[in-house]
């Protein structure tokens, strides 16, 4: 079913499909918004406060002086007219009760993952999990990160078998619309196995 969507035929109206993209603090979600986007994204950054200085663990991370407070927006439109909505979260907990507002109407979302910070990102697993929305993991390499292969990411990050892990560098625009194209992919396939 995933490779008639992106094989649609000329003219065919637009599909509209609305992606969120959550992690932890500093893992990347305004870059890979900002890197795929065909469109200047909007960004609702502002400067990390002094009570957000003691808040946010940014160990392992390079100085960060600017963080999302709402969402970060973005529009991405294939050839074969789907036209991507990207939306990401603020990482740090105290703004997570915007989630469940971004969530609505999602199809899919990306958990975007930091192998020297992965339990930041479990808070969003269990967000998805638990409203039984489709997802992707997408583990983005920092320059000096450790690597690890796929097995031993989804054993840390106790993960059933059929979420899929994408290794992804968001700073290079290729490799952020592959993330997109694994997490569109993943969400019709399950839509396609729900209805059978």
């Amino acid at each position: 079913m995933s490779s008639t969507l992106f094989e649609r035929p000329p003219g065919a109206r637009p599909v509209a499909i609305k992606i969120l993209i959550a992690g932890g603090f500093g893992v990347g979600k305004t870059t890979l918004v900002s890197t795929a986007s065909e469109i200047r994204p909007l960004r609702t950054e502002g400067a990390r406060s002094e009570a957000g200085h003691a808040l946010d663990d940014v160990t392992g991370m390079q100085p960060k002086e600017s963080t999302t407070v709402a969402m970060d927006f973005g529009r991405i439109t294939f050839e074969s007219n789907i036209v991507l909505y990207l939306f990401g979260t603020p990482g740090q907990k105290r703004f997570w009760f915007m989630w469940e507002g971004l969530a609505r109407g999602a199809v899919g979302a990306i958990v975007l993952a930091d192998t020297r910070r992965l339990t930041d990102c479990f808070g969003a697993i269990d967000f998805f999990e638990q409203r039984r929305t489709p997802f992707v993991v997408a583990v983005n390499h920092f320059d000096g990160a450790p690597r690890y292969g796929e097995a031993r990411v989804r054993v840390a990050l106790d993960l059933d078998p059929g979420v899929p892990i994408v290794m992804c560098d968001v700073r290079r625009r290729e490799s952020a619309v592959q993330v997109l194209i694994a997490i569109v992919e993943h969400a019709m396939r399950l839509k396609g196995s729900r209805r059978t």
